[in-house]
């Protein structure tokens, strides 16, 4: 059965140009903020909402804007949403906040943001722009999910470390492999995820040609 446009938008901005093992975009918050699964989640779901809102608003006002100065406005608009994540993670997440350090306000110049407002919300309505960035944050997300899981279990022994819901999964005994939480663990996990995702999505397409 064929696609809806809807699904079409969807798989396409989260598998098909999934921005981190398709595109490679958004490397440094990948590789700063994966040590630990809840500065992750933190993260993800401040992308998501800087995604989703300014594909919105830079849909809504694409015929307004004039090109001359498109992204100038682009970065203000998503510089504006940044803000908004930020001051809200220091009056709620203060912690966090302190943790995640320069990279959320780093949001800002996130390619990912930045080429899904020039490259769709700019040429299309506002629901499919709302689908675009929504799909794209959510790929983003998983990825980085994927990477930070294994490191803070082998770099800690934990899950959900620095939460109330923390839970020790290796023994205080095991050996931690420290080289996870320190940037060379970062890079070796995110080498891995983008080998795997791409084994598995060229496996599937040569299926998919294959019964076609």
């Amino acid at each position: 059965m064929a696609k809806s446009r809807t699904q079409k938008i969807f798989w396409t901005a989260f598998w098909e140009d999934n921005p981190i093992f398709r595109q490679v975009l958004g490397i440094c918050s990948t590789l700063a903020v994966t040590n630990l699964i809840v500065n992750t989640v933190v993260m993800d779901l401040g992308l998501i909402f800087v995604l989703v809102m300014s594909n919105v608003t830079v849909s809504l006002l694409r015929n307004l804007t004039p090109r001359r100065i498109r992204m100038m406005v682009q970065v203000l608009i998503i510089a504006a949403y940044v803000i908004i994540v930020d001051l809200v993670l220091k009056a709620y997440l203060p912690d966090i906040s302190k943790a995640l350090g320069a990279y959320v306000g780093l949001i800002i110049t996130n390619c990912i943001i930045m080429g899904r407002a020039e490259a769709f919300a700019s040429a299309n309505k506002v629901y499919p722009s709302l689908i675009d960035g929504l799909a794209s944050g959510l790929g983003y997300s998983v990825l980085l999910l994927a990477i930070a899981v294994p490191r803070e279990i082998l770099g800690f022994g934990t899950i959900l470390r620095g939460t109330p819901w923390a839970v020790q999964l290796l023994p205080e005994s095991t050996t931690k492999w420290v080289i996870m939480v320190m940037a060379p663990g970062a890079f070796f996990m995110l080498a891995l995820a983008i080998w795997i995702a791409r084994g598995w999505a060229g496996g599937a397409g040569e299926k998919d040609k294959g019964t076609g």
